[in-house]
């Protein structure tokens, strides 16, 4: 008996952490549709999001993806991780509070994004999020992000098969809140 609980246990441990978190080559390519962005669910701890960007065929491949913070939690960092491979010098990451991406990809108004960064090998290991609420032009904002939506957008302009991995710190308590609320 202790035997079949240690399994279920760790059948239902392991979904929930699988259940966190985006990584591209097992759950498909984010969507390259800033008004329609790939919900990522976190979990309080380290969330990673692994995706691949760059030019492929003429074509920018952008990726943009929203999470929902619950009452209580906080995303304290981004932390770029060591897999991360950029293209020539930098790639670029913004974010905007709410469920969609509206700043038009090709030389849009960084006015409207909450923030944004260019980051580069030289970063990994860091936290980039105080730099992305310091991009300028944008509305700005102060770590940690408070509850709410925030929809990222991520690309790199250079022909590479370039990879990014960030490391999304969440703090406060898990919760199970429904996703209709308003932005």
């Amino acid at each position: 008996m202790r035997f079949v609980l240690t399994l279920l246990g760790a059948a239902v441990f392991s979904t929930s952490a699988l259940a966190a978190g985006y990584k591209e080559s097992k759950m498909g390519d984010l969507s390259n549709d800033g008004l329609s962005p790939t919900m990522v669910k976190l979990r309080v701890g380290a969330n990673i999001i692994d995706g691949d960007d760059g030019v492929h065929g003429g074509v920018i491949d952008r990726d943009y993806f929203r999470i929902k913070l619950g009452a209580g939690q906080a995303l304290a960092s981004i932390v770029l991780d060591p897999k991360t491979k950029v293209g020539n010098n930098f790639s670029f990451i913004g974010v905007q509070k709410g469920k969609q991406v509206t700043v038009d990809p090709d030389g849009g108004d960084p006015s409207h994004l909450l923030g944004w960064d260019h980051f580069s090998t030289a970063d990994e290991g860091t936290d980039i999020l105080p730099r992305i609420c310091n991009g300028a032009g944008a509305i700005g904002c102060t770590p940690p992000l408070g509850p709410g939506n925030y929809s990222f957008w991520v690309q790199e302009t250079s022909s590479c098969d370039c990879h990014y991995r960030f490391i999304f710190n969440v703090t406060g308590a898990d919760t199970d809140a429904d996703d209709n609320d308003t932005p």
